[in-house]
């Protein structure tokens, strides 16, 4: 397994995820999302980020997490894939933390097929699920989206 990066770990009904701090840009409180139609299910819509308009994915739905409604106290992660710029919808930000290579396990051990799941790291706390951002849109939802965008 390749050198651990350092990881920015978050919450979703509990369970803790994390992204390689490498892809996230910064965190933000929640703001309005503007629905965008025509866009893939994955896709909650919009928002404004300092000027830029960014697509919020719905990450619940990608990890089959149940859904629920947003809430004033929830966070979005604003992170860069090579392709744009998103907004992830998370519970809360818990940390940066520096995790050794040797807490991560590869994803190919416990889960093989999972394409967004990177791999997972025991902590403390228990496990925590890192994800490759660039994964997290099928072909088909990226065209999708492109086409939804340019409409913006």
């Amino acid at each position: 397994m390749k050198k651990a990066n350092p990881i920015v770990a978050f919450t979703l009904d509990g369970q803790r995820y994390a992204l390689d701090l490498s892809a996230v840009e910064r965190v933000e409180r929640i703001v309005e999302i503007t629905p965008l139609p025509k866009a893939p299910e994955i896709i909650l819509g919009v928002v404004n980020v300092r000027g830029d308009v960014v697509p919020v994915v719905n990450i619940r739905k990608r990890f089959r997490v149940p859904e629920r409604e947003i809430s004033l106290s929830d966070q979005l992660i604003i992170a860069n894939t090579s392709a744009r710029t998103v907004a992830l919808v998370v519970d809360e930000v818990i940390d940066v933390i520096a995790v050794s290579g040797s807490a991560m396990i590869d994803r190919g051990e416990i889960l093989p097929g999972m394409d967004y799941v990177e791999g997972f790291m025991k902590l403390s706390g228990g496990v925590v699920l890192t994800h490759d951002l660039e994964k997290f849109l099928s072909l088909k939802e990226a065209k999708a989206l492109e086409g939804s965008m340019q409409e913006v």
